[in-house]
């Protein structure tokens, strides 16, 4: 899943670190979420985006689980 974690970062000048700790999660967490290695739980998903100050769309790209949805269901 893509995201605009690593943008939303760089321009607010929040580290890796910072955000893991704001959200209760590893560094590493964070990079394999912003490198598409690691897909974001709902609850992660949603502290992550009121981090920032924004809906979760704002955040993370659903629509290639949309497609994907939507492909499943003919």
């Amino acid at each position: 899943m893509e995201t605009q974690i690593a943008s939303l970062r760089k321009e607010r000048k929040i580290s890796q670190e910072e955000l893991a700790l704001a959200v209760g999660v590893t560094r590493q967490t964070i990079t394999s979420i912003e490198i598409g290695k690691y897909t974001a739980s709902l609850p992660l998903a949603f502290k992550i985006a009121y981090y920032f100050g924004l809906a979760i769309e704002d955040v993370f790209d659903f629509s290639k689980c949309i497609e994907e949805m939507e492909v499943d269901n003919g």
